[in-house]
């Protein structure tokens, strides 16, 4: 397993735990590039995450696609080994409803 999809793995034990929907997006085909690796529904707000290894960051394209979508009033989390932990702060968040 890559460095990169054991910290997607974790990320979606974090979203199952909660009950979120995921799923993670097709690029290729009809796909499109630069969305974020996993995309969920927490409590009826819009979630995408992108997932990286290391000190690696996300490509130009990534950061203009969550740019559009916290336009459009979504979440973004760019998640690493180091802060997994977003993720259940956001929905922590999400749900007291400050968000």
């Amino acid at each position: 397993m890559t460095p990169e999809a054991k910290v997607k793995k974790k990320v979606v034990d974090v979203i199952k735990k909660n009950g979120a929907y995921y799923f993670f997006p097709a690029t290729g085909g009809y796909g499109r590039s630069g969305v974020p690796d996993i995309v969920c529904c927490y409590r009826g707000q819009f979630v995408g995450i992108e997932c990286k290894a290391g000190n690696n960051k996300p490509t130009p394209l990534q950061e203009a696609e969550m740019a559009k979508i916290r336009q459009a009033q979504g979440h973004t989390l760019v998640v690493n080994e180091d802060n997994i932990d977003d993720v259940q702060k956001l929905f922590v968040i999400i749900d007291k409803g400050i968000i």
